[in-house]
């Protein structure tokens, strides 16, 4: 917040705040001398928000970290009134969120320190941060809602949004109790409380996007980490042998946060691998928007590229005009996937995966099982980009439905089928790549084994 020589008035101060979000982390700044209030603590991007605050967090960005070009607004909230009694001030923040491609911070004399930290942090009093700033964060934070409602981004990418929301609850029950204890003689909730409240979090986390395979299996991967982490940390604590012990918040909360770091992890290794594999490919065929096929694509030698738009979300243009600063990129209409297939010398087709099921079949956005079959008639491989938690325990995926008017908004009787995803048969890829390296069918039995085991804390439900 840079200080302001006209703002002293009764009138409250009104001021922008930018979470920039890196990998599951959030960039903290503290703020130097030379700012007038709160010199010393941290806070995110801030700024007076002289007249139009969209306008004014763009300048913020780019006056306090240099970012402004690797950031893309994800969401605004709602404005926010902190009063601080102490220096007799009242605020209105209006906080954003934005997706930061980049980590390296080119800093404003605003600042004289910087962290990606992960949100909980604030909490946790690791910093003494400006007031309000959890509660700001909170209004732009990811969501069940969020999640459920997101027709934009790729199954890797809201895994770890759910992740961040199992995480953000956990990191929060730990505050409370922590300012339980210090109200109530050291009395704390009981960990069956906090267990019950995380698990029904995670339950609903489950069913937010059944079709997509690895945000289930990463938050089976939090809970069952959790619980076994319970589990050695309590031995011969239990009631008995057949006991198993609850996790509290604080062992859910650093499960979360481990299992969303590997993610994150592995999302990158299987872009890393697919890159690799796409030598020799100079021409390469996608659709739909995978971030870890965008980054494959992105570090491999491909010199052209082309991308079907992906109706009706026409998220394929989004990767187009990511890509075409850096090669020859051509847009295409779905329909023309099979046609441009047959007589353009296309080397490799490359996409992703919302869920690898038992058998190798691919479910993913609708589209890929028309491509992939057009490929294998023009002898054409298939890569499929996933990391191994999108392999699904089970055989029968729901698999979801966009909106009908996003097809016919008219007055005719018409029946509307807007399926968002299909299922490529497992014939029609050439090769599963993932943060292990090539997936065979033995691979991905034991994957499934692995995610059945993980889903086990169910059971103390």
């Amino acid at each position: 917040m840079t200080d302001s020589t006209n703002d002293d008035g009764p009138e409250p101060s009104h001021v922008v705040t930018a979470f920039l979000r890196n990998a599951g982390e959030i960039l903290l700044a503290r703020r130097s001398d030379a700012v007038g209030t709160y010199t010393g603590t941290w806070g995110a991007v801030s700024g007076f928000a002289e007249g139009d605050p969209d306008a004014q967090v763009t300048r913020e960005i780019a006056e306090e970290t240099g970012l402004e070009d690797a950031c893309t607004l994800v969401r605004s909230g709602r404005p926010l009134e902190v009063t601080d009694a102490e220096i007799g001030r009242e605020w209105v923040v209006h906080p954003y969120l934005f997706d930061c491609d980049a980590r390296e911070v080119d800093p404003s004399e605003e600042h004289d320190a910087h962290e990606w930290a992960h949100p909980t942090a604030i909490l946790t009093g690791e910093f003494e941060t400006v007031p309000g700033l959890w509660a700001a964060y909170e209004r732009v934070a990811p969501t069940v809602r969020s999640i459920t409602a997101d027709a934009d981004h790729g199954a890797a990418w809201l895994s770890i949004r759910g992740l961040e929301v199992l995480r953000d609850r956990a990191g929060l029950l730990v505050a409370e109790r922590a300012d339980d204890a210090l109200e109530n003689d050291g009395r704390t909730p009981a960990r069956d409380e906090e267990w019950d409240e995380l698990a029904a979090l995670a339950d609903r986390l489950l069913e937010a996007r059944p079709s997509m395979a690895v945000l289930r299996n990463r938050v089976d991967r939090a809970m069952g980490t959790a619980l076994e982490a319970s589990r050695e940390g309590d031995e011969g604590d239990a009631a008995s042998e057949d006991e198993t012990p609850t996790p509290d918040a604080a062992t859910v909360l650093e499960a979360t946060t481990a299992v969303l770091e590997r993610a994150v992890t592995a999302d990158d290794e299987a872009a890393t691998r697919a890159s690799q594999r796409l030598d020799g490919a100079e021409t390469v065929m996608t659709l739909s928007r995978s971030g870890t096929v965008l980054e494959a694509i992105r570090a491999s030698d491909a010199s052209r590229v082309y991308v079907a738009e992906s109706r009706p979300g026409l998220e394929g243009v989004d990767v187009a005009e990511s890509l075409a600063d850096e090669r020859p990129v051509t847009l295409h209409t779905d329909a023309a996937a099979a046609s441009l297939l047959s007589r353009e010398s296309i080397d490799r087709v490359v996409v992703g995966a919302d869920t690898i099921r038992p058998d190798g079949a691919v479910v993913n956005k609708t589209g890929t099982r028309g491509l992939a079959l057009a490929a294998a008639h023009e002898g054409i491989p298939v890569t499929v980009v996933a990391a191994s938690d999108k392999v699904s325990t089970r055989e029968d995926v729901a698999l979801e439905s966009g909106s009908k008017n996003d097809v016919y908004d008219g007055d005719a009787e018409i029946d509307v089928a807007n399926p968002t995803f299909d299922v490529t048969p497992a014939e029609c890829v050439y090769e599963l790549v993932s943060e292990r390296g090539i997936l065979e069918s033995d691979d991905v039995t034991a994957l499934v084994e692995e995610a059945r085991e993980l889903a086990a804390w169910q059971e103390k439900r």
